[in-house]
């Protein structure tokens, strides 16, 4: 019963409602990385590193207490609220480019946000802690639920709900985060030729979380489809 099962549902679901949703996601990557390689070879004209327009669009906006720090990897750059932390990858921390401005920007955003008691990113931080439990047990929750009782599939997919509400609400943190971005670079930072780059380059990072948002949905979608058909 099972080989058939999965020989069958469980790959033609996932064609239906992921296979999508993971080619938007690589079209997705490749407008982010096209963008981003490309701006980070323009300069923005300041003379200023990201982590110096950081510093800058935080103190403007009276937060002294939010430290920025470099840290590791590509396009790692995010904002801890937790410790009150903008941090930035090496090249857009040491950066002069309008890529290193944009992306610096915009995490700075989302401390504004934070600041500002912005009631999306607050949802956002407190599904987190559930949406992490989910992604990574829901399909234990499932192959239990087959193999002893229904409950742990309910469950699993109870989880995963969480997972895509975090992704839903993580949109309108991420464009607003974007929108103050541009509101404080468009405030006597960056030159008016230099604003259209910044715009492209938050519009495709953008993308990348639609992407995520519709590959979470598809595999909800999927994993509703071969529950059903479960109990079918």
């Amino acid at each position: 019963m099972f080989g058939n099962y999965y020989g069958g549902g469980y790959y033609s679901s996932w064609i239906i409602f992921v296979l999508p949703a993971m080619l938007f996601a690589s079209y997705a990557q490749l407008k982010i990385s096209s963008a981003f390689n490309k701006y980070s070879r323009v300069s923005s004209g300041t003379g200023y590193t990201g982590a110096q327009i950081a510093r800058m669009i935080l103190d403007r906006n009276g937060l002294y207490d939010v430290r920025v720090e470099q840290v590791g990897g590509k396009l790692t750059d995010h904002y801890d609220p937790r410790t009150k932390v903008v941090r930035l990858s090496n090249s857009i921390y040491g950066g002069n480019s309008i890529a290193s401005m944009s992306v610096a920007a915009h995490e700075v955003g989302h401390a504004i946000q934070h600041a500002e008691g912005y009631f999306p990113l607050i949802l956002r931080n407190n599904i987190a802690p559930i949406a992490s439990i989910g992604s990574r047990l829901v399909w234990i929750f499932i192959f239990i639920g087959f193999a002893i009782s229904p409950f742990f599939i309910e469950l699993g997919i109870a989880l995963f709900l969480s997972v895509v509400l975090f992704q839903i609400v993580t949109l309108p943190v991420e464009f607003n985060a974007s929108r103050r971005a541009l509101v404080q670079l468009e405030n006597g930072i960056m030159a008016r030729d230099k604003i259209k780059p910044a715009k492209e380059v938050l519009k495709a990072a953008a993308l990348t979380y639609v992407a995520a948002t519709l590959v979470a949905i598809g595999e909800l979608l999927r994993l509703l489809a071969i529950t059903n058909r479960r109990r079918d």
